[in-house]
């Protein structure tokens, strides 16, 4: 607890952000060092600038941290340092990971694969049905969802992740007692109770312009890999998918018409390497998940009936009239092949009259 309390300290300085914080910790060696620092021996620095240097000396007077850090901890706010074992793995190996992070919720064991989905926040309805529907297939599919709870393809990710049962992280600009935008406060709600929001701000931190790429550092380096859904050209974006890049991710991008200026920047990406993604498959072929599907299917001895209707399905609840109008079936022969697919346990009945693949 010790140089954790001073590191949470720390990361509580107006200005002091992680370069700078580095900055000061290999000068002193460690976090408590600086937070016991002669003020003549802190004014030495001069790559820290001196109104830096009078704010630690004033908070450093006036603050208690376990107590602060008691405090949070009452308002279900809890501190995630780097030198503790339940910060995120993969963060830590960023070029400049947060000393500090702050978290409403439960954030996913680093053995689970995480996806980021990012992208226009002014988007058409073909990327938010595009973000929820990846979103709803990947978390069926035991897959944690990462975005920024921003409007638009953030906020729509999120909740197709909900939708689908499944794990989902909100990396915030602000502090995570903060709801911004302030219409995504159930959104918000519903995070923390299925996942985690997090964020390197302190509590209270209002949303600022420059935060915001900072905070994309944190959602692709939490993520095995980045998916961009509606980007234009320029688009923020793109900043989050080149930090990716540098941080040995994956980047994926679903197609757009060619047309449409915000889909620009992901035809861009495809051009430039970054995967084809049309459907959630195509992301866990990437990592090898897809195969466990396959050889489940392959156990069974499908008719071809059953063979028509499962290729039919996918992790989307469709009902029984959908089914029958794409498998080009009659109604009592799908609903037949239905019951023995869900005998075998490859196919999943929702609410009555809804089917969504098991496999």
């Amino acid at each position: 607890m010790d140089n954790r309390k001073f590191l949470f300290g720390l990361s509580r300085l107006p200005g002091i952000g992680p370069r700078r914080l580095e900055l000061l910790i290999s000068y002193f060696g460690s976090a408590k060092e600086v937070w016991q620092a002669k003020p003549s021996l802190l004014y030495c620095i001069k790559e820290i600038p001196t109104k830096t240097i009078d704010e630690l000396i004033s908070l450093r007077e006036r603050t208690d941290l376990e107590k602060e850090i008691n405090i949070l901890a009452e308002k279900g706010i809890s501190v995630y340092t780097i030198e503790d074992d339940c910060y995120p793995a993969r963060l830590k190996n960023i070029a400049t990971p947060p000393y500090v992070l702050y978290v409403r919720g439960q954030l996913p064991d680093d053995d689970c694969l995480s996806i980021a989905i990012v992208g226009a926040r002014r988007c058409t309805p073909y990327g938010l049905k595009m973000a929820e529907e990846i979103a709803r297939e990947l978390a069926g599919a035991g897959v944690t969802v990462i975005s920024g709870m921003a409007r638009g393809i953030d906020s729509a990710a999120h909740k197709g992740c909900l939708e689908g049962g499944g794990r989902t992280v909100a990396v915030l600009g602000t502090g995570v007692d903060i709801v911004y935008p302030r219409e995504n406060r159930r959104l918000m709600d519903n995070i923390i109770t299925h996942g985690a929001v997090v964020s390197e701000f302190p509590p209270g931190t209002k949303a600022q312009p420059s935060h915001f790429p900072m905070r994309n550092r944190i959602i692709s380096g939490m993520a095995d890999g980045v998916l961009v859904v509606e980007a234009a050209q320029n688009s923020g974006s793109l900043i989050t998918t080149d930090l990716a890049l540098e941080q040995g991710r994956d980047v994926f991008a679903v197609p757009g018409p060619a047309t449409s200026l915000l889909s620009k920047g992901t035809n861009s990406l495809i051009k430039q390497g970054a995967k084809l993604v049309e459907c959630a498959r195509d992301i866990l072929e990437e990592y090898g998940l897809d195969r466990g599907r396959q050889e489940k299917r392959e156990e069974f001895d499908l008719n071809p009936a059953e063979q028509r209707i499962l290729a039919c399905l996918t992790l989307e609840p469709v009902n029984i009239e959908e089914i029958v109008e794409k498998a080009g079936m009659n109604p009592a022969e799908v609903s037949a092949a239905l019951t023995f697919l869900e005998l075998k346990g490859l196919v999943k009945r929702i609410d009555g009259q809804l089917f969504v693949s098991n496999v």
